[in-house]
């Protein structure tokens, strides 16, 4: 009898507990109640617009740390509707290169009809690795208005070039 008898006596207790509301045996009265307060703010500025810096609004200027990449193994132009796209695979000197991009250079006065890109990448020192595991790829989609003219696409590394002629 003492076991049903221990278990009458801890639900009383528990229901007489939740029952007052102002006790601090309460568990919901542990944390009291939420209260809600005026924010500081500068005065004539609104707190939720960032405020513009040197370089943009509340970031620090980006500094690009890209270098080009060792060699550039294949170039490859592919007809699409409205343009062509533009596949270069490179391999990087290092293992682990990430944010590979393709970036269109000056064009010439003397050559008007090439296009020249050079194939970036941040290129961690680190392993160096087998060729298949630095192999990087990058794209870049050009329209028929941007082709127009355009005899010949040069993707330059490090250490060659590679081209290819329409």
């Amino acid at each position: 009898m003492p076991k049903p008898l221990t278990i009458l006596l801890t639900t009383t207790l528990v229901f007489s507990l939740a029952a007052c509301g102002n006790s601090r045996m309460n568990p919901k009265n542990w944390f009291g109640e939420a209260r809600s307060r005026a924010a500081a703010a500068k005065e004539g500025r609104n707190p939720l617009i960032p405020e513009k810096t040197g370089s943009g609004f509340g970031r620090p200027e980006a500094v690009d740390v890209s270098s080009p990449v060792g060699t550039i193994s294949s170039l490859v132009v592919e007809r699409v509707p409205g343009g062509a796209i533009v596949r270069v695979t490179g391999i990087s000197d290092y293992q682990g290169a990430f944010g590979v991009k393709l970036i269109e250079l000056p064009r010439d006065a003397d050559a008007p009809n090439v296009l020249r890109y050079q194939l970036l990448a941040d290129q961690p020192v680190g392993p160096v690795g087998n060729a298949q595991s630095r192999k990087i790829v990058a794209a870049v989609k050009l329209s028929d208005q941007d082709l127009e003219g355009i005899r010949r696409i040069e993707v330059a590394g490090l250490r060659n070039v590679q081209s290819v002629r329409r």
